[in-house]
């Protein structure tokens, strides 16, 4: 059941496009792999064990620091030995196990383990709110939970008396993980064997609740195929990524949630394809920066807001130097420079000229080596997810030495439903249909999809299985998209989140929110304007972009409260809200905005853990603010 490891890149096959009133209005590409006909995830330890038993598919921080490579013969004795605890403790083929921690190598073992022994996990975000936590718990009728620490422990224990199903509560840094591998060894190897063995493609591997912006979380069940078709098609495709063409080995550093779709379908992915993997369970830059440098990754599973705070860290920097305009020239260089090699793949440019090229080299070591190093050193390949980019800063990266594969996906996708492919990238565009799927752009123009990735559906706790999310073999996304005359998707919006000004004007917010989230100040950003008379915006404050802008201008001693009238403050983030303004038009445009005193995160309740604004707490908690927008 190894997925083939092919020493040449794939040969890629354009959308087949479909056309109604000459603009396009469906695209499909055939698959890369063939579907996965027997066997489930938790064969993939004990297959690379089989093949390739000395490859190096972990690598597991330790105490001082330092990395210890785990081989696949390694991990597929941990994952036995875990595996068989879990049956030693009464887990039975089908039952749920919830996994309730930030993403680390104990996440990793016991979600294989759990598939091992014919489970079902259950991922809950460890920044969960005690409702949340019990909701999840309860309607999956999870009869185990692995949480990190006593935080998430205490939530769990808490919520016992409305969970008559939950018989275990496991902490990892209480030697959880330790302690089912010492009844696991004792556990004959067939019965693993035997628990794996009745596991089946179409059997569900997981359940995984939406975040839930609005209403209650959903959970959406993803079957062992799903994961499949989405890992050997993705991997298959991204080829230069996941089959380093240079001599240092394919090599991923994680911090991204494990308890999210993105993050997990791309760990399934590298240790399908024997790629090493790194966890990291902090996004805070001082942490996240030592690891990189230690780990030495050459690929990233990022979102935008990562690629955004590395551009704008080292903007910062070079003013602080007294270097700003020179990284302004150099910043517009590697622009100019990706669109120009874009433009040459796509037949469209005759790519970079002789002064551009020359302009690039002069700036590598003084600018772009500084940013890669940032990231390790050895980074060549990005891949992005969870919103758009922008194709500014995917030019930019392209111009710096670093290659963006964008997608677009869902949790009821796998995670990517569209993806760049290799050597033809379209900036601004979320790419193709991954291999073996197809978009659709409905008469609405929402955007609807299909494949062997799209979910079985959503849990019904009552029958214990998937209910079907509609009526046909389409999934409708709730997104708004278009495809180009080459099958590129580009999306524009969310359907439910249409503005309609009291003049008849529809706004999508999307883009405008992304354009100004990428300015180094402004952490967020809601757009308003439903049945006003104009567009306007709530903006809140970047923390370290803040503590930059005063240091360079001697306003640290300056009141928060003043500083949000500070003339010169807001005439940067007025030409931050004028340079957005010129992706849109007259009608379209923000007129106003106010700059709160606090962010809008995800730990006072204001974005979800997938980082999604909940736009109606928002509005509602601030009505009095967008009122003043549009008062006279």
């Amino acid at each position: 059941m190894s997925i083939p490891h092919r020493a040449a890149p794939p040969v890629l096959v354009p959308p087949r496009t479909t056309r109604v009133a000459g603009v396009v209005r469906e695209a499909a590409v055939p698959a890369l792999v063939p579907p996965v006909r027997r066997g489930s995830l938790g064969d993939i330890p004990f297959d690379n064990a089989a093949v390739a038993p000395c490859d190096i598919v972990l690598s597991r921080k330790q105490g001082d620091g330092l990395w210890r490579d785990v081989t696949a013969a390694t991990f597929a004795a941990e994952v036995r030995a875990v595996a068989g605890g879990l049956v030693a403790r009464g887990l039975r083929p089908g039952d749920r196990i919830a996994i309730m921690a930030r993403t680390g190598y104990e996440w990793s073992l016991l979600d294989f383990a759990a598939w091992a022994a014919g489970l079902v996990p259950v991922p809950v975000y460890p920044t969960s709110s005690a409702l949340q936590v019990e909701w999840i718990l309860k309607d999956s009728g999870a009869v185990a939970c692995a949480v990190e620490g006593e935080r998430e422990e205490k939530l769990v224990t808490d919520a016992r008396g409305a969970l008559p199903a939950l018989a275990h509560v496991w902490r990892f840094d209480a030697g959880a993980v330790p302690g089912l591998m010492a009844d696991g060894r004792g556990m004959p190897h067939d019965v693993v064997d035997a628990r794996r063995a009745q596991r089946g493609p179409d059997d569900i591997a997981t359940l995984i609740y939406t975040s839930g912006t609005t209403g209650r979380p959903k959970g959406c069940v993803l079957t062992h195929a799903n994961f499949f078709t989405e890992a050997d098609n993705a991997t298959e495709l991204l080829h230069p990524m996941f089959r380093s063409a240079s001599r240092r080995p394919a090599a991923t550093l994680l911090f991204l949630p494990l308890s999210h779709v993105f993050g997990r379908a791309v760990a399934v992915g590298c240790m399908r394809a024997r790629v090493r993997v790194g966890h990291t369970p902090s996004l805070r830059a001082e942490d996240l920066l030592v690891d990189l440098a230690a780990f030495r990754p050459t690929f990233l599973l990022v979102i935008p807001y990562v690629l955004e705070k590395v551009h704008n860290t080292a903007r910062a920097t070079a003013e602080r130097l007294g270097r700003a305009a020179s990284f302004d020239r150099a910043a517009r260089v590697a622009r100019a420079y990706g669109e120009a090699r874009e433009a040459a793949r796509h037949g469209t440019g005759p790519g970079p000229h002789a002064r551009l090229r020359a302009a690039r080299a002069l700036y590598d070591p003084l600018v772009y080596r500084r940013i890669r190093a940032a990231l390790g050193g050895q980074v060549r390949y990005v891949l992005s997810g969870g919103s758009p980019l922008g194709g500014r800063l995917a030019a930019f990266c392209e111009g710096a030495g670093i290659e963006v594969f964008e997608g677009y996906g869902l949790t009821e996708t796998t995670a990517a439903a569209t993806l760049t492919p290799p050597l033809r990238p379209r900036l601004g565009t979320v790419g193709w249909p991954l291999p073996g799927g197809a978009v659709r752009i409905a008469d609405d123009g929402e955007v609807l999809l299909r494949g062997g990735h799209v979910f079985a559906g959503y849990w019904d706790a009552g029958r214990g299985a998937a209910v079907p999310a509609g009526g046909d073999e389409w999934l409708a996304t709730g997104d708004l998209g278009a495809l180009d005359d080459d099958g590129y998707l580009t999306i524009t919006g969310r359907k439910k989140e249409i503005l309609v000004t009291s003049g008849g004007k529809n706004v999508a917010p999307a883009p405008l929110e992304d354009r100004l989230r990428a300015h180094p100040l402004i952490s967020q950003c809601l757009v308003v304007g439903d049945d006003r008379p104009y567009i306007a915006a709530l903006l809140t404050l970047e923390p370290d972009g803040l503590a930059h802008w005063r240091r360079m201008r001697g306003k640290q001693d300056v009141p928060l409260g003043e500083l949000l009238a500070d003339s010169e403050l807001l005439a940067e983030l007025q030409g931050a809200v004028d340079d957005a303004n010129t992706t849109v038009s007259r009608a379209e445009s923000i007129r106003r905005f106010t700059v709160l005193p606090v962010d809008f995160t995800e730990d006072n309740g204001y974005l979800t853990p997938s980082l999604k604004l909940k736009r109606a707490l928002i509005a509602r908690d601030f009505a009095r603010e967008i009122d003043g927008l549009y008062a006279r």
